[in-house]
């Protein structure tokens, strides 16, 4: 028996407003928010007394999904430094394909948005970057060259 698909990425956030509002900018689209609680969170997640508030944010071409999470209880842990290498162990990141790169980046620094190095062209193909977002997290963005 194979996997169906990849059903979303999960990210969890200390905002949920600012992280909807930049993946919103990032034209993600908001599909829905919720509280979760209860036994069956206790047993998935392995935690106990477990409250968050998730959103669950779609890409336009509707095949994709990221669920974003904010715990309430227990309290989501800082593992320190956001602003962490890209090659560290375990590092997650989430790459979008996007139409224009620069005018992207743009549009995402007010959103706090930085780059991790800055806006690289592979041959002919594309042009790459990776950017920090929320709660440190890295979103990767490419832009396919014609």
């Amino acid at each position: 028996m194979a996997i169906q698909r990849m059903d979303n990425v999960g990210i969890v956030v200390d905002d949920m407003d600012a992280a909807v509002a930049f993946f919103e900018e990032l034209g993600l689209e908001l599909e829905g928010r919720a509280e979760v609680e209860g036994r069956f969170a206790d047993q998935c997640t392995g935690l106990d007394g477990v409250h968050c508030e998730i959103a669950m944010m779609r890409t336009p071409d509707g095949h994709s999904r990221l669920e974003l999470a904010k715990y309430r209880s227990p309290e989501a842990i800082d593992p320190g430094a956001r602003r962490r290498p890209h090659n560290i162990l375990g590092t997650h990141r989430v790459m979008y394909a996007v139409d224009d790169l620069e005018d992207t980046v743009a549009r995402l620094r007010p959103h706090g948005a930085e780059l991790v190095g800055e806006i690289a062209r592979f041959e002919d193909s594309y042009l790459l970057c990776y950017l920090y977002g929320p709660a440190g997290i890295i979103i990767g963005l490419a832009e396919e060259l014609h």
